[in-house]
């Protein structure tokens, strides 16, 4: 399915576009999501979900396809399984920045494919669900910003003040001791790191589909949600009854 959104910062074009290409800084912005790791320009984690008493965490990896710094237009292909085995999601996502004065409008155009519980929803509620959880990375994001921008001025007011220039070579005292010994050994060189670089951050909360999309597709999935809950009280029912044999 195709899923259109699209969103403004208060961000200048060129600032938008660095910040928004740079996943590591964007991903605390996205609802249920959590970066893990980052190994060339594979970027790998988890997203979580909630679906009624359901949730699902899909584990995966996005890398970007295309970044044109002088169109302003990326594309990033990303692909996570259920770790339960319950389906999986895959995803071409095509965003492309347009600078509207001194703000920035990101569209953003995505190809989704679903399985499992998920997949439920169908067109209408994903665009619905896909909306919403756009406007909250969008409000999270300027949130970023702010706080950056933020700690940029507290940064310049605690800045310490410059020091006078160093007197002349010929008013400084003769120093003394051993002389510098020049050797032909190379310098020390650090070992190169292998394998992917860990990103230490917090565990997310799942992004419950239902309170997201709100009352009316609550209405629309309420049989099927009914039936659900009922296998999920009969599961939890039947555990108990084989601990205790």
């Amino acid at each position: 399915m195709e899923l259109n959104n699209a969103f403004e910062v208060s961000a200048p074009l060129e600032k938008a576009w660095s910040v928004l290409t740079d996943v590591e800084r964007i991903a605390p912005c996205l609802p249920g999501a959590q970066l893990q790791e980052i190994e060339g320009n594979e970027y790998r984690g988890i997203v979580k979900v909630k679906v009624g008493p359901i949730t699902a965490q899909y584990k995966g990896a996005a890398q970007f396809m295309e970044k044109d710094d002088d169109a302003k237009r990326a594309v990033l292909k990303a692909d996570g399984r259920d770790t339960r085995g319950a389906g999986n999601a895959s995803a071409f996502i095509t965003a492309q920045l347009t600078a509207v004065g001194d703000r920035t409008k990101v569209e953003v155009k995505t190809d989704l494919t679903v399985t499992g519980k998920v997949a439920q929803f169908g067109r209408g509620v994903m665009a619905d669900i896909s909306a919403k959880l756009m406007t909250q990375f969008a409000d999270n994001l300027e949130k970023l910003l702010e706080e950056e921008d933020a700690a940029k001025v507290a940064e310049a007011h605690t800045a310490a003040p410059e020091i006078d220039a160093a007197p002349a070579a010929a008013d400084a005292p003769a120093t003394t001791g051993p002389a510098r010994v020049v050797t032909d050994e190379a310098p020390a060189v650090a070992p190169v790191s292998t394998g992917p670089r860990k990103i230490n951050m917090p565990e997310p909360k799942a992004v419950d589909l239902l309170d997201t999309a709100g009352a009316p597709v609550l209405k629309r999935l309420a049989p099927v949600l009914g039936l659900l809950f009922v296998l999920f009280q009969l599961r939890r029912k039947l555990r108990r009854k084989l601990r205790r044999k």
